[in-house]
């Protein structure tokens, strides 16, 4: 049996670990202390929490403390609204700042009633899984699927899907979170400053009468909206309209460049406007899709 000698000593030799370890957690913490702004809490209070990335950081957090930090602007957060960014700003004490509004855009316009099919898809209601079973069905290989992957994903509310199957992007409400661009299977979403008003309307690497023959929309490459444009702004690569957008703020760019495309496969997109062509395309055209094989799924 122990004596009580002998669990005096034990518990003597306890408290004075503890009181040992005690000191050296305390030296530690003082040492190993990180001081962190109380500020980045007050600004990641008053961000909106969407964590979406679209601020070109990941998460809320990293941007209050880049805001915190003034590597950052509060007008970097384009989910919040203007005045939510005012309030960051107005706490900081620095200039809301000021950036381009970014939004997602849609390289495409064939819809059903300008695009052909050559099968019927049959399966789950996804771009993703249609695109491995022969691409689809469609006739155009680079062509929007129409099945919404990228309006199921979009948080916002930004994207619907119109009556020929084809996305719609609400600017007014995209804070390009860059989700529809990875959710599409054929790469045609792209995040693009609304400045950037002459856009591409298509994807599509067919030549001429063959890229016309699988959607009416196409762009042959027949190079007129590059003659049109200033010079070295458009190329035609891989027969398709390219825009050099590095240059683009170069430039005085107008609608010229759309005007003699055959197709309307080149637009000009105004904000409140909303998308034009030219009037030789056929984008008004109401055409009824033949299916020529057998469904797939």
């Amino acid at each position: 049996m122990l004596s009580l000698a002998s669990i005096g000593t034990a518990a003597l030799f306890m408290i004075a670990l503890g009181v040992v370890l005690a000191a050296i957690l305390a030296i530690a913490s003082k040492k190993l202390f990180v001081y962190e702004d109380p500020r980045i809490d007050a600004v990641d209070e008053m961000l909106p929490q969407a964590q979406c990335g679209a601020c070109g950081v990941p998460g809320c957090r990293p941007f209050a403390e880049a805001v915190v930090a003034g590597i950052r602007s509060p007008s970097g957060c384009t989910v919040n609204t203007p005045e939510a960014n005012q309030l960051i700003a107005d706490y900081m004490g620095v200039d809301v700042g000021s950036q381009e509004k970014i939004v997602a855009r849609l390289a495409c316009a064939g819809g059903t009633h300008v695009a052909y099919k050559r099968a019927q898809y049959q399966g789950m209601k996804s771009c993703q899984a249609a695109s491995v079973i022969a691409g689809g069905g469609k006739g155009c290989n680079w062509g929007c699927l129409g099945l919404g992957d990228c309006a199921d994903v979009c948080d916002f509310d930004a994207i619907f899907m119109d009556e020929h199957g084809l996305p719609i992007v609400i600017e007014d409400k995209c804070t390009a979170c860059n989700d529809c661009v990875v959710v599409c299977p054929k790469d045609l979403f792209s995040l693009q400053p609304v400045s950037h008003q002459l856009f591409v309307a298509c994807k599509s690497l067919d030549e001429g009468d063959e890229a016309q023959h699988e959607c009416e929309v196409a762009c042959t490459a027949c190079g007129k909206c590059a003659v049109d444009a200033p010079k070295g702004l458009i190329e035609i690569k891989n027969n398709l309209a390219v825009i050099d957008y590095e240059k683009y703020a170069d430039f005085t760019v107008d609608r010229t460049p759309i005007e003699r495309c055959p197709t309307g496969a080149i637009v000009w997109i105004d904000s409140k406007l909303g998308t034009t062509r030219s009037s030789h395309g056929k984008e008004s055209k109401k055409k009824v899709l033949r299916t020529e094989s057998l469904p797939l799924g």
